[in-house]
């Protein structure tokens, strides 16, 4: 029984970040107006330096959204019309959006119940000579199986772009940061994102010399010098306004993951003691597993960072009743993803049905997000629990 005194608890609060750092930030938001130099930059420079340390790679190219590293990404690989891209079908939509604004095809794959991952034995069963690049996208903070994906993109020459929107920071079981691991990682600082800014940013990441000089071009209108185009890009730069807030942030990140991981590690305690999960490995529903938790595949390898939670996602039945009296708490929650692409009306032409993915298809219904950010409190997390288990009673 919870005896507590919260009676609130949002989804995500940003307020309270921004006020730990505000003299910081208004500084760095001040100096940048005071400059009157917004496009790239000083700031974004920095910025780049900054975050090839600290995800230890070479290059690192700051553009102006996680959907537009992504574009720009397939951009230098030279996507062409009817070319293929394997990904899987539960995901955030840019993952598929982007290779349809390419005329490309996505081939999709189902996912895995325990980490909401590609399922990479899916991959063999959806290859064709035309599939020219895999898409992993390691969801809600967690890394795919990424020697399986190597192995297999090495066997057939494919190029790997890693989807890292929600996963900045996060470990393999090697120790890589995951965006290295591939051909190319792509983030987004969207703002509720771990490291998020002030609005739309993101970032591409290489360790291949031709790729990054691609990148950078492509995203300045493919123009070395001004006016004068060797090929064909875009305007995906980023503002230097968003990469002032970063550089501030940057250094915070990996406390604030440790402090996600902690508030992982305290709900599934709270879950069991609440007599709704029995522990994390459980896969079915059943009197005394109503709420299945994430799994951390890697927890074991020694790793840390093996898991940034940027979504704390459980599996519950009934999970539309639960949203609603979890609402009616005055408690954030959000569905990450109602419909996986496979069933998306844009892609129909496709020729997918409902029943093609089954694993995705339970997790678009049983998926539910809650308050994972850094200055969660325990007793903010044992009301939350607390009104999941009151639910659950009735």
């Amino acid at each position: 029984m919870y005896k507590g005194n919260i009676t609130e608890v949002p989804l995500l609060d940003l307020k309270a970040q921004y006020q730990t750092l505000k003299k910081e930030l208004d500084e760095a938001l001040i100096k940048t107006a005071e400059s009157q130099a917004f496009i790239l930059g000083k700031e974004v420079e920095t910025l780049e330096k900054n975050l090839a340390e600290y995800l230890e790679v070479k290059h690192a190219i700051g553009v102006s959204s996680g959907t537009d590293a992504l574009l720009i990404a397939l951009m230098a690989i030279d996507i062409k019309p009817n070319d293929r891209v394997i990904m899987p079908t539960y995901s955030f939509f840019a993952t598929a959006g982007v290779v349809a604004r390419m005329n490309a095809e996505s081939i999709f794959t189902d996912v895995d119940k325990s980490t909401f991952n590609m399922k990479v034995d899916d991959l063999s069963k959806h290859y064709t000579d035309n599939v020219k690049a895999i898409v992993p996208v390691h969801l809600f903070g967690q890394s795919v199986d990424m020697d399986a994906v190597m192995a297999f993109a090495k066997k057939h020459n494919i190029v790997v772009i890693e989807d890292c929107a929600q996963a900045i920071g996060t470990r393999y079981k090697n120790g890589k940061r995951v965006g290295t691991i591939g051909h190319i990682g792509c983030y987004s600082f969207f703002p509720s994102k771990n490291l998020g800014c002030f609005g739309d940013a993101g970032l591409v990441v290489t360790n291949n010399d031709d790729l990054a000089e691609k990148i950078k071009l492509l995203r300045v209108h493919g123009a070395k010098q001004r006016y004068y185009h060797d090929i064909i890009g875009g305007n995906f730069r980023i503002d230097a306004i968003q990469a002032a807030v970063l550089n501030v942030k940057l250094p915070h990140l990996d406390a604030w993951s440790k402090k996600r991981v902690e508030n992982a590690t305290l709900y599934k305690k709270l879950f069991v003691e609440y007599g709704l999960s029995k522990n994390e490995n459980i896969e079915t529903f059943d009197e005394k597993n109503k709420v299945l938790v994430p799994k951390e595949i890697y927890k074991s390898s020694g790793v840390s960072h093996h898991h940034i939670f940027n979504q704390f996602i459980i599996l519950v039945q009934d999970r539309d009743g639960l949203e609603k009296h979890l609402a009616s708490n005055k408690i954030g929650c959000a569905i990450y993803y109602p419909v996986s692409f496979h069933e998306q009306t844009c892609f129909k032409h496709l020729g997918y049905q409902k029943g093609d993915f089954p694993v995705a298809e339970f997790c678009a219904a049983h998926s539910l997000a809650l308050p994972i950010y850094p200055e969660l409190t325990p007793d903010m997390q044992e009301y939350v629990v607390s009104k999941i288990a009151e639910y659950y009673k009735k």
